[in-house]
């Protein structure tokens, strides 16, 4: 995904602003903790919190096996958001796209997962990597 080739930034509203590619990768990069939406087996959406970073303008995850793997093996199509506020600015990004297993040493490696502290103690020995599709991204002011 080229960021030089995204929309301007537009209001989406007199209030909420659409965010650059760019913007979105930064945005980001600034937090490390997300949501990943999956399709569960009874094709309902199953969402799961989980620490990340960013490579590459790419999302790099650490995983026990469960529910959530099991459910990228039926149907790889994930959807991933973070949001935040900071200074009374709230800011969302969510990203589409296709959730791949991690199976080089070399690949784990350079992807800087492996440096990952997860707030979940479980052991995570999985690396999936979520290949963009879609990225986009908004920021409003927020009330009170």
């Amino acid at each position: 995904m080229d960021s030089n080739s995204s929309p301007i930034s537009r209001p989406l509203s007199s209030d909420v602003e659409g965010l650059k590619l760019a913007e979105c990768w930064r945005a980001l990069a600034s937090a490390s903790l997300g949501r990943l939406a999956v399709l569960g087996s009874d094709g309902a959406p199953d969402i799961f919190p989980m620490n990340y970073v960013v490579h590459d303008e790419q999302i790099y995850l650490r995983s026990a096996p469960g529910a959530k793997l099991m459910a990228i093996v039926r149907d790889a199509r994930v959807a991933f958001e973070v949001d935040a506020m900071v200074d009374g600015i709230a800011w969302s990004v969510v990203l589409r796209g296709t959730a791949v297993r991690l199976d080089t040493d070399d690949e784990i490696v350079a992807s800087g997962i492996l440096d990952l502290r997860t707030d979940n103690p479980t052991a995570k020995h999985n690396y999936i990597r979520v290949d963009p599709r879609e990225i986009m991204g908004r920021r409003f002011h927020a009330r009170g």
